[in-house]
């Protein structure tokens, strides 16, 4: 990347803080570069001429602001931004060779105090609260989320697969739910994300009363998500120790394990302390995709997570009902670059809005899927189930996962069956346990024979 384009990427970052304008002197004391007054007044005039910033006022009380439309672009969002956010939305839309890489900033996550910093204006929260009330909001927590749970379960489903280029039509999926059947000729790996996507869901809404930010609820989520789609099974609930990049996009994770975990543990610790609903929901979904945690399927436990909190307060789900995937991913980016959470503030609000109107209404590299275990999974599941609830030993365990095999299996599927749930039952964690519906103490008292 040239100077020139760094002293504009830098310029443009500090012009975006200041909303109602910032002086030239005021660049000039804020860019840590230093750089003559002139050379910053022939970058000013540059940016001026491409049109991404403007400026007001006369010679001496002359101040540069984030560029503003008379209207929002339609064709670029899909929805209304605010004046900053669709500023920040057009340094997103550049070509990634104009953007400035960057790293993992730890201050980003430091710097925030629960209940004092808010990422959501109070008018804002009180907004969302007024739209997202339910009859049931003094009843037990998760008690308006199981009154609509066939609803959710589509909807999140759907829409949370649709933003990861899931190719299933709400129909599609609907049929898939209700029947366990995939479409023929669609990737395997759409039909076993959307499936994914309903047991998380359920597991958040059964045990509404007991999750949290905590590392059994995020761990389990992720592992239910992302069950069947990488690689390696024991990465399915654990938090990474690789490095990953992140596609068309100049932002590099951090790539050391205990940074990670202790981020990680940071994390959970400030959201859990954060009093909001929609607070919570929110600073989840900036913090947890930009530490990407996993090696994969971040982004989406980022959104099931932002229900948690919903769904425990009796609140309205957050479905991402009509999202539009630039939007979102342009949002994403900029915390990622930036760590500007304007346009995904705005993305989260229109979204929760889309969502609210619904339910009042009714009140990478991920591997490839394998197709055996989505046609036999209610038989792996059960097997893998009875295993630790009966606290089985090695030789009972295998007698079982024989004899249901030979029960219920043709001939030529038994060893595949057999050797399946060998691997499943050998990859279980403490991570990774919500996926066949067993509390922390079933495994506990199973691990202390299996050892």
């Amino acid at each position: 990347m040239s100077q020139l384009q760094a002293d504009l990427n830098v310029i443009l970052q500090v012009i975006a803080r200041f909303p109602e304008g910032v002086s030239l002197q005021k660049i000039l004391e804020t860019m840590e570069r230093h750089i003559s007054k002139r050379t910053l007044q022939r970058r000013l005039e540059h940016l001026v001429k491409d049109q991404l910033i403007q400026i007001e006022g006369e010679t001496h009380s002359r101040r540069y602001l984030p560029q503003r439309d008379s209207a929002p672009s339609p064709q670029k969002t899909g929805l209304p931004l605010s004046t900053v956010a669709e500023s920040i939305q057009q340094r997103m839309i550049q070509p990634i060779h104009m953007r400035q890489y960057v790293s993992y900033n730890r201050e980003f996550l430091d710097q925030y105090i629960p209940n004092v910093s808010c990422y959501l204006s109070a008018n804002t929260r009180r907004h969302l609260l007024e739209l997202g009330k339910s009859p049931d909001e003094t009843r037990p927590a998760g008690t308006y989320a199981k009154q609509i749970l066939s609803r959710i379960l589509i909807d999140l489903s759907w829409n949370s697969s649709r933003l990861e280029g899931n190719t299933y039509s709400l129909l599609e999926t609907e049929h898939l739910l209700e029947w366990g059947e995939a479409v023929e000729g669609k990737n395997a790996k759409d039909a076993q994300m959307i499936l994914n996507h309903k047991i998380a869901i359920e597991f958040l809404v059964e045990s509404s009363e007991s999750v949290g930010f905590n590392r059994h609820t995020i761990l389990n989520l992720h592992a239910l998500l992302s069950q069947n789609l990488l690689s390696n099974p024991k990465s399915c609930g654990s938090l990474r120790t690789i490095s990953v990049g992140i596609a068309k996009s100049v932002y590099k994770p951090l790539a050391v394990p205990p940074l990670i975990a202790e981020c990680f543990q940071q994390m959970l610790e400030m959201a859990s302390a954060i009093l909001d609903p929609f607070e919570q929901a929110f600073f989840i979904m900036v913090h947890l995709p930009y530490l990407q945690p996993f090696e994969d399927v971040n982004k989406r436990v980022s959104r099931l997570a932002a229900n948690l909190p919903l769904i425990r307060h009796n609140l309205s789900p957050l479905s991402f009902v009509d999202m539009p995937e630039d939007a979102y991913i342009n949002g994403l980016l900029a915390v990622y670059e930036l760590n500007r959470v304007e346009l995904l503030r705005d993305v989260f609000i229109w979204a929760y809005e889309r969502s609210c109107a619904l339910y009042s209404v009714t009140r990478k590299t991920l591997g490839e899927p394998d197709l055996f275990r989505l046609q036999h999974r209610d038989l792996i599941f059960e097997t893998i189930r009875r295993i630790i609830r009966e606290c089985m030993d090695r030789k009972m365990a295998v007698a079982t996962i024989r004899q249901a095999a030979e029960t219920y299996l043709p001939f030529d599927a038994q060893f595949r069956f057999i050797e399946t749930v060998e691997i499943e039952v050998m990859s279980l964690h403490e991570g990774n346990i919500a996926r066949y519906k067993l509390r922390p103490d079933e495994y506990e008292a199973w691990f202390k024979i299996w050892r």
